[in-house]
């Protein structure tokens, strides 16, 4: 029996950009093809037009215009994406010159996040981004928009639907800020528990598919989707790992950053993203094989600096160069310009170079821990199960003048123990 397969028909796109030689425009909407991709559509092709400027009415040109309308009637195309954040005025305008839907770079991104989104916090923290975005681009076609409410409560003297649905989204915006207040203060006392416990926290942050999750999960096997696309994860994880000296850190992988991110993203996610400046060391992971690699380092500085009140990243930062494996060498010198700067060569897919990253992340880390010889008499043997509950005993052994150990004990301990020392 032959059985019909029902699969979602993807969207035909046609991406659409203006190169005004800010940024370069080539690299720019090659990366909003690996977007369309991950959201979902099937990109035709690419239009991208030189310009000093960018057409206010239209964003393009009006012969090139005409051009992607004549393109999209004959390429049967769904949608039209443009590498820009349009005013509602330029996508009403292509859309009535090529009757065809029209949405931007920041749209895209934002449904990509709203697809990725798993976690409560998430979900609120993408809805947020929406909402604001489309509150000052909520406008009606014909007069679907300006007839009077119906209902209760909406019948006011010529409240219009406009302004109804203007309100509910402004309410709607409230109360998802309030709900991520408080989201932050319980963020905030943990961050205080924490430090109060002296747990270290090690943030991973980066360009979004650097290998982030892939470095996670080699290092803790924390589970997390791994895939060779742009926002494979979106929902920070947290997961314990043991330095090589016996260190208990906390490893946490942010969200994935991207070049021209979205205002309106760092504002919501600012609750997510601000456990950088809550880490102890930060590891900006960086994808070694790509040309672009110097310019995502910069782009997730520049991301991390908007952070902090200063813009001064005041903690450690280790540049971690992944995929060295398929690198062919491509950044090394990239990697022999980072003056001063802690660099690391890694494959997070391979494991080569994670035991140097390792040693790099307990040199950056504040010293927490010290290693001692000591001799307990035996009325202060009981101190032991201290030093073995918060620390490392490498050697042990029973003298005349009591226990002799060999351990890694928390600073904390050190002037209960500091007549004891050898």
């Amino acid at each position: 029996m032959d059985y019909l397969i029902n699969e979602e028909k993807k969207e035909r796109a046609l991406l659409i950009g203006v190169d005004t030689g800010e940024f370069d425009a080539d690299v720019s909407i090659n990366e909003l093809e690996e977007l369309a991709d991950t959201a979902g559509a099937e990109v035709v092709a690419q239009m991208l037009q030189k310009r000093s400027t960018v057409e206010g009415a239209t964003f393009v040109g009006k012969g090139r215009l005409e051009e992607i309308a004549e393109f999209c009637e004959g390429n049967e195309i769904d949608v039209i994406i443009a590498d820009a954040e349009l005013s509602p005025v330029q996508v009403r305008n292509i859309e009535d010159a090529t009757n065809v839907r029209v949405i931007d770079r920041t749209t895209l991104i934002l449904d990509i996040f709203a697809g990725r989104a798993r976690s409560k916090e998430g979900k609120l923290q993408i809805e947020l981004a929406q909402l604001k975005y489309s509150l000052p681009r909520l406008t009606g076609k014909g007069t679907s928009l300006s007839r009077l409410g119906g209902g209760i409560g909406t019948r006011g003297p010529g409240e219009t639907k406009l302004e109804t649905d203007k309100r509910h989204i402004r309410r709607r915006i409230q109360y998802i800020k309030n709900e991520l207040d408080a989201v932050e203060k319980r963020r905030a006392m943990q961050h205080n528990r924490r430090k109060k416990n002296g747990a270290l926290v090690v943030a991973i942050v980066g360009y979004t598919n650097a290998g982030k999750s892939t470095l996670l999960n080699y290092l803790t096997n924390a589970g997390v989707l791994q895939e060779d696309k742009l926002f494979a994860t979106l929902d920070p994880t947290a997961r314990k790992l043991a330095l090589p000296n016996g260190e208990q850190i906390m490893l946490v992988d942010t969200v994935g950053f991207i070049s021209r991110l979205p205002h309106q993203f760092v504002e919501a996610f600012k609750s997510t993203l601000e456990e950088a400046t809550y880490a102890d060391v930060i590891l900006n992971v960086c994808d070694s094989s790509s040309e672009q690699c110097y310019e995502h380092i910069k782009t997730t500085d520049d991301i991390l600096k908007s952070l902090f009140d200063d813009g001064i990243i005041d903690v450690p930062v280790i540049y971690v160069f992944n995929k060295c494996d398929i690198s062919n060498g491509l950044n090394s010198d990239i990697y022999g310009r980072m003056n001063g700067e802690r660099c690391v060569k890694i494959s997070a897919a391979t494991g080569e170079g994670v035991d140097a990253l390792l040693t790099e992340i307990e040199n950056a880390l504040p010293l927490s821990r010290k290693r001692v010889r000591m001799t307990l008499p035996f009325d202060k043997i009981s101190i032991a199960s201290k030093i073995r509950a918060d620390g490392i005993v490498h050697e042990q052994e029973y003298t005349e003048d009591g226990l002799l150990l060999d351990a890694t004990v928390n600073i904390s301990i050190l002037d209960e123990i500091k007549d004891y020392i050898v």
